[in-house]
């Protein structure tokens, strides 16, 4: 019998549906012939909600075009991380055995993942409807939530925002990644960039066609050819004395604003572990991702929940990479992190020793956190407010760099929990309802990440789901 897997054919964007442009109105690209996407990889099995239109080449706009739009970068994702999590791993409880992609819940220039699916929708901006399914960057970056939550699920709950900000992070990571598993780009991007990926290119630039959406109304909210880009120049604040939002030319500790700092140490590392392949080709840049994923996803594995998160977890990856690979990548982990200011110099130093890495104690991990309670008084809440503390023992004596010499001084698990619903209230990230938090300034904003349950007497805030970060109507 013929393979019809392979020999169906299918029309899916390559990259994003809009090329990058700085003014007037987008450029849209030009659809690729795909073979059938296989969405039934090994323990990562990924469905669409809704009609499933017979396989054939549609014309872009139609529901049948997006449908397999976003089948081809599920697939993309779901192949790429099903062949870097440990063996065994399953998704969520809440999403079932197979996640589940909503393709249009309705108006909003976002995108969400909640336990329950993968959440897309669709906005009209001078004149152009952008359905940030049709974005393969948009959908391997909520894929990439699902795979994290599936691997390390005490993050979500967990009270610091450089925590929430790795999860961003990693979303932007799972996309690069996911991306770099079709030949095509791999070649589009050597060429254009003349090897050196460390360099902008369609690769990263992530979610060009959200972002013109996003900055026809807010022009200062990122930059000027994409959602966010890999290729940065930041260099590692202390979240905490951050504004909770700046324009996208600088730091803040927004969760999504802060990711592009650990985005483009991985990004820079993702270089040189390409440098270090025996073949600068497309076959050497698909080896270098397919380390660089294995390297992330075991480094955040073993990796304790802790207020000061980047440095632990690049500490990590230098460990994982001792043990999978033999030390292979070390310097191209290290040189890449301390660039951005995830490691100091002190902890790269502290990274070399042999000794220092053998003798770090195993995680001893577990599902969840222990429960911290800060004052409700603080917040004007009629009882304390429960939250997940970020309070694992570290492995590793690492921290993030300073701009002048030194190292940052991590903050205790309260005052980490402190300063993150603290940010959630002045960005109307959290949900509650009047009669549980009384006279308190929780305000929600059109678009929330978390809420406050009252239960058994107490107050705890939970969260809901990780977003876009633009809840615009």
């Amino acid at each position: 019998m013929p393979d019809t897997h392979h020999s169906t054919v299918i029309a899916a964007w390559e990259h994003d549906p809009f090329a990058a442009v700085l003014e007037g109105p987008p450029t849209l690209s030009q659809p690729v012939q795909r073979s059938l996407p296989d969405l039934d990889p090994p323990g990562l099995p990924v469905g669409i909600a809704g009609p499933r239109p017979a396989p054939e080449i549609f014309n872009v706009g139609t529901e049948g075009f997006r449908y397999w739009a976003l089948a081809d970068s599920l697939a993309r994702a779901a192949g790429y991380w099903s062949g870097r999590v440990p063996k065994g791993t399953t998704w969520q409880p809440g999403n079932g055995t197979r996640l589940m992609a909503h393709p249009d819940d309705g108006v909003n220039l976002n995108a969400f993942y909640d336990r329950n699916g993968l959440h897309f929708f669709h906005g009209s901006v001078r004149g152009t409807t952008v359905f940030s399914a049709e974005s393969p960057d948009v959908a391997c970056h909520e894929f990439g939530h699902a795979v994290l939550d599936a691997v390390k699920p005490e993050l979500f709950d967990a009270a610091s925002i450089e925590v929430a900000a790795f999860h961003e992070s990693f979303g932007d990571c799972s996309a690069i990644l996911s991306n770099l598993q079709l030949p095509s780009l791999r070649d589009e991007v050597l060429a254009d960039t003349e090897g050196r990926v460390v360099t902008a290119s369609r690769l990263s630039r992530l979610a060009e066609s959200l972002g013109w959406a996003i900055r026809q109304l807010i022009p200062d909210a990122v930059p000027s050819d994409c959602l966010r880009s890999a290729v940065n120049s930041f260099y590692y604040q202390a979240p905490a004395s951050l504004p909770p939002q700046a324009p996208a030319t600088s730091l803040s500790s927004e969760p999504h604003n802060f990711s592009r700092v650990f985005t483009a140490g991985f990004f820079r590392m993702l270089g040189r572990m390409f440098g270090l392949q025996p073949q600068h080709d497309s076959e050497g840049l698909r080896k270098a991702a397919e380390d660089a994923g294995t390297l992330l996803i075991e480094g955040v594995r073993i990796t304790p929940v802790v207020p000061a998160f980047y440095a632990q977890v690049a500490a990590n990856m230098v460990a994982a990479d001792k043990l999978l690979f033999n030390g292979k990548y070390r310097m191209p982990v290290i040189r890449g992190f301390v660039s951005a200011g995830v490691l100091s110099v002190q902890a790269a130093a502290l990274l070399g020793s042999e000794g220092r890495l053998a003798g770090a104690p195993a995680l001893n991990a577990g599902d969840q956190l222990p429960r911290l309670a800060l004052p409700g008084t603080s917040y004007l809440l009629p009882s304390d407010l429960f939250v997940r503390a970020a309070s694992q023992p570290r492995r590793f004596g690492v921290a993030s760099g300073t701009p002048d010499t030194g190292e940052t001084r991590p903050p205790a698990p309260d005052q980490a929990a402190s300063s993150f619903v603290e940010d959630l209230v002045r960005r109307g990230r959290i949900a509650a309802r009047e009669e549980d938090v009384g006279d308190a300034p929780i305000i929600p904003g059109e678009f929330t990440t978390h809420e406050i349950r009252a239960a058994d007497g107490a107050l705890e805030l939970r969260r809901t789901r990780f977003d876009c970060g633009f809840g615009l109507h």
